[in-house]
């Protein structure tokens, strides 16, 4: 896992070496292993490294084949990479390391453009063909891994977090207008390719972007799945279903566990997490570290899950580390976590994430994560009712229930600069869910739960937050193949069992009941989901600082009901709309917006 970056001119005027070298490092965190630039006329590549896979100096990036002529920066891990090179040798090529950086360049020398199409894992790429004088640029098929762009004339930057970008100096900050209609309306999720600055896009998940050195591209989607029946299912009943999932997440679990150092589990308490846990120990993995976190308890909602994931460390002999946090230690965090995070993230568990991620770091690289398995296999609770909706009213009961805010509410919200006329979030989830290749509602909205919503959601959250201190956490829940077989799954088999009920069927073979039976759970964070003491004065420290005065994105009156009367800061699927705006201001100045 790494941090990459670069530069491309087009106007006959030589890369910024020292912007890139800015942006490298301000991704140290990303990879403290090791860092490197490397030029060639119109661009320059910059990388840090983590070492994962090839620990010796033949992994080191940027990787250059002058017998091909290309150049890699590569920011991931290519689960396939060894049976991916024996077939690349068997068609005459030869390698210099043991790495999947190398494979991923070799794989272009071979298949060229459609490279990515034999690539499993999470990825971004930043490519140089030096013979025909372009960047490709790829992102993974469901956008665990980020790419954030940055073009101006003649120029176009490019980098694994978009605080890189703004190190790199001479960007747009202003807040994009539509942005802010989706941070708002969605929980603070702003799907690719837009974030909340104008000058700064992502590219989308599963993309390849081709770059000429005259400044022309053009992009390719290289992979979506249908969630449609397959005829080849046909007579599957709930037994073929079980036993396919169940062999499908075997193989993912066990390729996330190719890395030259030890692989632990982020154990929530959770099914998906125990999950995890249950199938590595069926597949023989010995002295597994798992790690749980846990915070002070408030007004009777408790603050940790400690009992089940107890449970499962008892059950499977892990070595387990309870990491047990006060909100002493929280508020003091949540600056820091706002600092790490590569967009604004208002869901109130990324602040224990960055400190699970923390403690995690200090004991193994790599940990496996449940993340993506609720957008996958319909374990929301919007998604039950779906199933008795029908496939023209998917829009309207996605709308119902999962805005925070409606239309004219947010008329109400933000300042006069950055209003519009028109409601933007509603158009693009009507145009996504109405959109052909989804046989029912659920379907749809499963499709864009899992590839629209989640890649700017629980999956950045993970990556910034497990980067931010040199820990690659992958998530088995997100392998392609199991995401494809899903996508054809019936309905009825996800939403059964209150929900995930074929993946429920599965953890049956393994796990003790009391763990699959259980209400579900979140991050437990009371501090941060009720926005009071310490947290409060935060928040409205920063929405009445000069900065958030000056650039005035929100109402005054509307910030001031919320403080007044904070019953009314809650929205939908738990979420807080005062922490929503606070946290929107704590991140633009974090940053030095203005």
């Amino acid at each position: 896992m790494c941090g990459i970056g670069g530069e491309a001119r087009f106007d006959a005027t030589a890369p910024d070496a020292d912007a890139v070298a800015r942006m490298t490092e301000a991704m140290r965190s990303r990879g403290p292993d090791g860092e490197g630039l490397w030029s060639d006329g119109w661009v320059t590549l910059g990388h840090r490294r983590l070492t994962v896979i090839d620990l010796s100096d033949a992994g080191r990036q940027p990787m250059v084949r002058d017998d091909l002529g290309l150049a890699l920066v590569f920011n991931g891990c290519v689960y396939n990479y060894p049976e991916l090179r024996e077939e690349l040798r068997a068609a005459g090529h030869t390698f210099a390391s043991t790495s999947d950086t190398e494979v991923v360049l070799v794989a272009y020398a071979q298949w060229g453009e459609t490279f990515v199409d034999h690539l499993v894992g999470m990825f971004s790429v930043g490519l140089v063909d030096r013979h025909r004088r372009r960047l490709v640029l790829a992102r993974d098929r469901l956008g665990i891994k980020p790419l954030y762009l940055a073009e101006s004339p003649g120029r176009l930057r490019f980098a694994s977090t978009l605080p890189a970008l703004l190190r790199g100096g001479d960007v747009d900050t202003t807040v994009d207008p539509v942005a802010l209609h989706h941070y708002l309306s969605w929980h603070s999720i702003v799907p690719a390719p837009r974030t909340i600055l104008r000058g700064v896009r992502k590219l989308p998940p599963a993309t390849v972007r081709v770059v000429e050195a005259d400044g022309r591209s053009r992009e390719r989607v290289y992979w979506r799945p249908d969630y449609v029946r397959d005829p080849a299912h046909t007579g599957w009943d709930d037994r073929d279903w079980r036993a396919a999932v169940g062999d499908a997440l075997r193989a993912a679990v066990r390729r996330r566990l190719v890395a030259d150092v030890p692989v632990g589990v982020l154990l929530s308490g959770g099914l998906d997490s125990s999950l995890i846990v249950a199938l590595l120990a069926e597949a023989g993995q010995e002295h597994l570290r798992t790690f749980s976190i846990g915070f002070d308890s408030r007004d009777g909602e408790t603050g940790d899950e400690f009992h089940y994931s107890d449970l499962v460390s008892r059950a499977y002999g892990t070595d387990h580390h309870r990491i047990r946090l006060s909100d002493d230690d929280l508020v003091p965090a949540v600056r820091r976590t706002v600092e790490a995070m590569t967009e604004p993230m208002g869901s109130h568990d990324v602040v224990a994430f960055h400190l699970l991620s923390e403690q995690v770091a200090r004991h193994v690289k790599v940990a496996q994560s449940g993340q993506g398995a609720d957008e996958v296999f319909a374990g929301y609770g919007y998604h039950q009712p779906m199933v008795d909706v029908h496939r023209d009213g998917a829009a309207e009961a996605f709308v119902d229930a999962f805005f925070d805010r409606d239309h004219a509410e947010l008329t109400r919200v933000v300042g006069p600069a950055y209003a519009l006329g028109h409601d933007a979030s509603r158009d693009l989830v009507v145009a996504d869910l109405t959109a052909p290749g989804a046989d029912t509602a659920l379907d749809a909205v499963l499709r864009l739960d899992t590839h629209l919503m989640l890649p700017d959601d629980p999956v950045k959250r993970v990556d910034s937050m497990s980067m931010a201190w040199g820990l690659e956490v992958r998530t088995p829940f997100l392998d392609q193949d199991l995401v494809a077989l899903a996508a054809a799954c019936p309905p009825e088999h996800k939403v059964a069992q209150g929900g995930k009920g074929v993946l429920k069927e599965v953890a049956r073979q393994v796990l003790p009941a009391e763990v699959i039976d259980r209400p579900k759970g979140y991050f437990p964070v009371p501090a941060l989901r009720r926005v009071d003491g310490p947290v409060r004065e935060l928040v409205v420290e920063a929405l009445r600082a000069p900065a958030a005065r000056e650039r005035a994105l929100f109402r005054s009156g509307y910030v001031e009901e919320l403080l007044a009367e904070p019953d009314r800061a809650q929205a939908a699927a738990g979420s807080n709309k005062l922490w929503q705006l606070g946290l929107l201001e704590l991140w633009l100045q974090s940053q030095g917006i203005r």
